[in-house]
């Protein structure tokens, strides 16, 4: 079972460990707080770099020359409490030479709908898409 711990440090600023002792400040925007993270863009860094490994992981497998990426994730929350995400857009920028658009696409789809837990915990309640674009390196 995964856990985390959220201790409380001052004002409106905590830190929350996972289970494997590492660590990430989350505080409220105001202009006293504002040296974290809101833990609500955490959860879209957290769909960001989910996807994101899933892409590596699975793109090596297929030995693509993949050299880089960028992974941008927006979120549209409802207006009113408690801000839920209704619509989440991923954004793939991958640079390589030669990288297949059948591989790319193959790994963000397996990504999307069956690797990444997050993707899998916030798809039942947002409605998420996703775009790429592959940009050839140079010789």
């Amino acid at each position: 079972m995964a856990e985390a711990i959220v201790r409380w440090v001052g004002d409106r600023q905590f830190v929350g460990t996972d289970s494997t002792k590492h660590s990430v400040v989350m505080s409220t925007q105001d202009a006293q707080n504002g040296t974290g993270m809101s833990p609500s863009q955490l959860l879209l860094v957290a769909l960001g770099g989910c996807t994101a490994i899933d892409l590596v992981t699975i793109l090596e497998k297929r030995r693509e020359k993949l050299t880089g990426l960028d992974v941008r994730v927006e979120g549209e929350q409802d207006k009113d409490p408690p801000w839920t995400y209704r619509k989440i857009h991923v954004s793939y920028t991958l640079y390589g030479s030669g990288l297949s658009e059948e591989s790319v696409q193959r790994a963000i789809h397996l990504s999307e709908k069956k690797y990444c837990s997050v993707s899998a915990t916030v798809s039942g309640v947002a409605e998420l898409t996703s775009s790429y674009k592959i940009v050839t390196a140079e010789s």
